[in-house]
């Protein structure tokens, strides 16, 4: 609450006597008897504005003083208690509230009437909208009038058609009531009896009244209407009808109608029509439910997979049918598991019931009709030529040298282990190198460049020969029915015998066009570059005879040949450029993954702001790494693309649950006993790039046997995270990592729990080492060994010994301190160990081969001649792959 003021407050703030001040407000016409007395507003404002009048000054002036806006500004503090647990917080709140007010002038509306009067064109425009207003109106009320006048027409036909109806029904009744007062008198004659008074043929008692209805009659009404009194049992009541003496002749229903009279009487003596309302019992007409006379033969849709439940609702059977009906033809699955779509075709079969394919293909159709509208002109576009043979022959060498760069020197072990993408601009012309491995574990690597080429160069060391891997090649080669080109390297050693290389190749069906073959064949040298233009040429030559060609404008389309996940650019995928032009901005679905192009980069590090046919090229932006091998393709905009990597997504997880759901009885019985005694080596693999992850789970998985089995928990690309360290820390795994370290974090994980890390950057060493780890874990295995035989001469009996052997060693050596077996007929009779060995009187502790000696054999008595003492020792082998 504010302080009030008075006068002497009043007088120091203006800074005025006391005595001018009271009389100052004497003249404004208030009355003061003291200074102490309290001054309001409303007194202060009007002593203002009489002090501005006497110095010349009017009120207008006062009210341009005034204030044009006025803010309220409003604070309050409140304290709310708050009970946390056993203690209790006092919260202080604070509310602010803020108001402004503005007072209008009457300057601004005549300025407002000023500019309005004074703008025609502001004028004319609002003329426009008036008359556009009231045309509007006009229309809507011309829409009105239309309207009435058609709902008045309705209402008259209406009438007319319910008028109509309701002479119809008044000339039906009055047309019965004449049939049944007829039948009456004829029922009357034939009985000899008196017929009763006319009161029961008035119209008025036996009519039932007839009700109006707005609608047109329906013919189920009709038929519910007279089957009205014949369905409903026996015990009706009609009112407004007496009793006569003959409703005993109908003891099957009591109080008839005359109407039902009428027409039991006159339908005597004649056959009974069929019951045509009995249909209708079970819910009106063709609404009602009729039992099927045949089985119903149904056509169900089945995609790719379809999950037991799913498959029984589109049959309209329960689930429990389906599942029995699986465990008839031998397949073990629950209602919710998933089911591929040959085995629910059987089933649908086997139920009676037939199966179509499901197209479920819509987004993967709009994206193929998408494709093909983009067909345009093709031009020529460069040779894409895969660089394959045996490791270490010199195929990064050899394109060094074409690219004038130094890979192989800076490759882990001096061998290929990624599959490289090149392009190089050549006194020929543009020509695409795809570089692949050479090692036995880069299989699929070496199948996808083989798939994607135009061209195979197979570098063959002539000092070498032909190898495993040249051998792979040359069959990749083939089954990608690509043209091959030979080029023999190393021919600058001294040990170099091409001519065997081109024998060799014979026996591989690729035969030289020396030999009078098809297959060119050049003798290079990637150290010195002899040979290499030569290759070139061969190479052109073949290019030219392939006639390569592409439509080079429109979205672009590809491969994808290798892929990685790096640590600050996030997924890159290496593509080649098949058709139409790549460039930064456009979107694409890649496999199961999708995205933007965020920037595009040659071999070099280079940005290139587009990339045509034959093209390799690194993208960024992708929302995951996609597959090595992976088709690629540019779509017009992002929901497109991210409809058709779910759709896609969302297949391969349901194949993934297909094979691991629904097993065999046959599989399950033949897997029974099996793995008891098997070990198990658990591997978590993470590497740098796609094709090596491949290459590593096929090389690693290959080793199990028997005895153990190698188990991939998880494979993927990039570093080492606190996700792969969990899973390791759970499953108890080794972890590999292949160029890639681990994170602070999945560190301190490892070191906590003991994790077996192990890093590598070589595929050898990463197989050398599973190999001694599975190796560690088979354990030692107990062998016995043989070293000697000694055949028993003669037994002589000995007080201190029992019965002593005199025998003759035929083979090996016969050791004192070693385990024995007695052998008679072939037959092991006894094994045991012996008490003393002896050469004439002295104890020795082995006798060798074709020397005599006594055996006295511990705990047992029965030796004859004729018996074999075997002498074998135990020894531990270490079990390996």
């Amino acid at each position: 609450m504010s302080q009030q003021t008075t006068i002497r407050k009043l007088a120091e703030l203006v800074n005025t006597p006391v005595e001018k001040l009271l009389e100052q407000l004497a003249e404004a016409g208030m009355s003061f008897s003291g200074p102490d007395q309290v001054v309001t507003s409303m007194e202060k404002v009007k002593l203002l504005g009489f002090l501005k009048r006497s110095h010349g000054k009017s009120d207008a002036a006062t009210d341009e003083a005034a204030p044009k806006k006025i803010t309220l500004n409003r604070r309050k503090v409140q304290e709310v208690t708050v009970a946390a647990g056993r203690t209790k917080t006092t919260v202080a709140v604070e509310v602010r509230q803020k108001r402004t007010y503005v007072k209008p002038t009457d300057a601004e509306s005549v300025a407002t009437n000023w500019q309005s009067e004074a703008d025609p064109e502001r004028a004319e425009i609002l003329r426009k909208l008036e008359e556009s207003r009231q045309r509007n109106l006009d229309e809507q009320r011309r829409l009105a009038q239309e309207d009435a006048k058609r709902a008045e027409e309705l209402e008259r036909r209406r009438q007319e058609e319910a008028e109509a109806r309701a002479a119809a029904e008044a000339a039906r009744a009055q047309a019965e009531a004449e049939a049944a007062a007829l039948a009456a008198g004829a029922t009357a004659v034939d009985g000899d009896e008196s017929p009763r008074p006319a009161r029961a043929a008035t119209p008025g008692h036996h009519v039932p009244k007839q009700v109006v209805r707005k609608d047109p009659p329906r013919a189920d009404d009709r038929n519910a209407a007279a089957a009205k009194h014949k369905t409903r049992g026996s015990h009706v009541m009609v009112a407004g009808v007496e009793d006569d003496d003959s409703t005993s002749r109908f003891a099957g229903q009591l109080h008839l109608s005359a109407a039902d009279r009428a027409r039991r009487g006159a339908s005597r003596g004649k056959s009974k029509p069929p019951r045509r309302h009995e249909q209708s019992r079970g819910g009106g007409g063709a609404h009602g439910f009729e039992r099927p006379t045949a089985p119903v033969v149904r056509e169900v849709s089945i995609g790719d997979t379809i999950t037991v439940a799913d498959l029984a609702q589109k049959l309209a059977l329960k689930g429990g049918d389906v599942v029995k009906a699986l465990f008839k033809m031998g397949v073990m699955a629950t209602i919710t598991q998933t089911i591929d779509h040959d085995t629910a075709v059987l089933v649908t079969e086997e139920l009676g019931h037939k199966a179509i394919r499901a197209d479920a293909n819509d987004v993967e159709s709009e994206l193929l009709a998408h494709a093909e509208e983009q067909q345009g002109e093709k031009v020529a576009r460069p040779p894409v030529v895969t660089i394959m043979g045996h490791v270490d022959h010199g195929k990064t060498s050899l394109l060094d040298y074409i690219r004038r760069t130094k890979i192989a020197s800076g490759e882990a072990g001096g061998i290929t282990q990624h599959i490289g993408a090149y392009h190089v601009e050549t006194p020929k012309g543009v020509i695409s190198f795809l570089d692949t491995p050479g090692h036995a574990a880069f299989t699929a690597m070496r199948a996808r460049g083989a798939k994607l080429t135009d061209i195979v160069v197979l570098v063959v060391a002539a000092d070498d020969g032909v190898m495993p891997q040249t051998r792979e090649a040359i069959q990749h080669a083939k089954a990608a029915k690509v043209p091959l080109i030979v080029a023999v390297n190393k021919i600058d050693k001294s040990d170099a015998d091409p001519l065997r290389v081109k024998n060799e190749l014979l026996a591989e069906e690729v035969v030289a066009e020396d030999f009078g073959g098809d297959t060119q064949m050049v003798e290079i040298s990637a150290k010195t570059g002899q040979g290499v233009d030569n290759l070139l040429d061969a190479i052109s030559i073949q290019a030219e005879l392939l006639e390569l060609r592409a439509v080079e404008e429109g979205r672009a389309s590809g491969v994808v040949i290798e892929s990685s996940l790096d640590k600050g650019r996030g997924p890159v995928a290496t593509v080649l450029v098949q058709q139409g032009t790549l460039k930064k901005g456009d979107y694409l679905v890649c496999g199961i993954q999708y995205g933007r192009v965020r920037a595009l980069f040659d071999e070099t590090g280079g940005q290139p702001p587009s990339a045509g046919p034959s093209i390799p090229v690194q993208v960024l932006g992708l929302s995951g790494v996609p597959e090595a091998g992976d088709d690629f393709v540019v779509v017009e905009d992002e929901r497109l693309a991210k409809d058709v990597a779910q759709q896609r997504d969302a297949k391969r997880r349901e194949s993934r649950l297909v094979q691991s759901a629904g097993s065999r009885m046959e599989d399950i019985m033949a897997q029974l006993g099996k793995g008891e005694g098997q070990l198990s080596l658990n591997l978590i693999i993470k590497a740098d790039v796609q094709g090596s992850v491949e290459a590593l789970r096929h090389s690693l998985t290959a080793l199990s046997n028997e005895s153990i089995r190698i188990n991939i928990i998880h494979s993927g690309v990039g570093g080492i995270t606190e996700s792969d360290a969990n899973s390791a820390v759970t499953s108890k795994a080794t972890m590999i990592g292949f160029n890639v370290r681990a994170d602070a974090s999945a560190r301190r994980i490892i070191e906590a729990n003991g994790v077996d890390l192990r890093y590598f950057s070589i595929i050898y060493d990463v197989i050398d080492q599973v190999k001694q780890v599975a190796s560690g874990l088979l354990g030692v295995e107990i062998r016995e060994e043989i070293i000697g035989i000694a055949e028993v001469r003669d037994v002589f009996r000995s007080s201190k010994f029992g019965a002593v052997a005199g025998c003759m060693v035929v083979e090996g050596t016969v050791k004192r301190n070693k385990p024995i077996r007695v052998l008679r007929a072939s037959t092991v009779v006894f094994e045991g160990e012996l008490e003393s060995l002896r050469r004439f009187k002295e104890n020795v502790d082995e006798v060798r081969n074709g020397t005599e000696c006594g055996i006295g054999v511990k705990a047992y008595n029965d030796v004859q001649p004729g018996d074999q003492i075997e002498c074998f020792e135990r020894i531990e082998v270490q079990r390996t792959l």
